[in-house]
């Protein structure tokens, strides 16, 4: 059902990035689900966090269109409601959408975090927008320390970051 999810998230991919949206969250999928493969997620988990995943940016282009940008206070404000319109279609329990939702409402809080999947999904994002922006080697360090608490996800960071 993930390819599913995913198929369908491409094609509710709309806007002037679509190209960058499409890309960005098949990459934070990528490393969501090997994150959560090699912290040893338990099945349902690691399905919500692979969901969550390809629905994170689901507000982007609304938050495009109706404030002209898509900061991560505006996407954690819009999402929940477009991830539970978009799931309602699959076969999927409240229990998993409500999750998943909640994720996508908080992927851009890094306080609080309540549980491996949003670790996780806040590390796969991070690991993803700290390439596409480019930031610098003292911003990858402060994220590391304050944020990274996985192994693997320190054991990516730290590879790909050449830290």
């Amino acid at each position: 059902m993930i390819d599913e999810i995913e198929l369908a998230m491409i094609l509710y991919t709309q806007g002037h990035k679509i190209k960058h949206d499409v890309a960005h969250f098949i990459k934070v999928h990528q490393y969501a689900r090997l994150i959560g493969k090699a912290e040893h997620l338990e099945e349902r988990e690691q399905f919500i966090l692979e969901v969550a995943a390809i629905c994170h940016d689901i507000a982007c282009p609304l938050c495009r269109e109706k404030y002209g940008h898509c900061e991560g206070d505006l996407q954690e404000k819009e999402g929940p409601a477009l991830v539970k319109e978009f799931l309602k279609d699959f076969n999927l329990d409240r229990g998993i959408i409500e999750r998943a939702a909640y994720l996508v409402g908080h992927h851009h809080t890094y306080d609080q975090v309540d549980g491996l999947d949003y670790q996780i999904l806040l590390e796969a994002d991070f690991l993803v927008n700290g390439d596409e922006s480019n930031l610098t080697k003292e911003a990858i360090e402060k994220m590391k320390k304050n944020v990274f608490k996985t192994k693997t996800g320190i054991q990516l960071l730290n590879h790909i970051f050449e830290l």
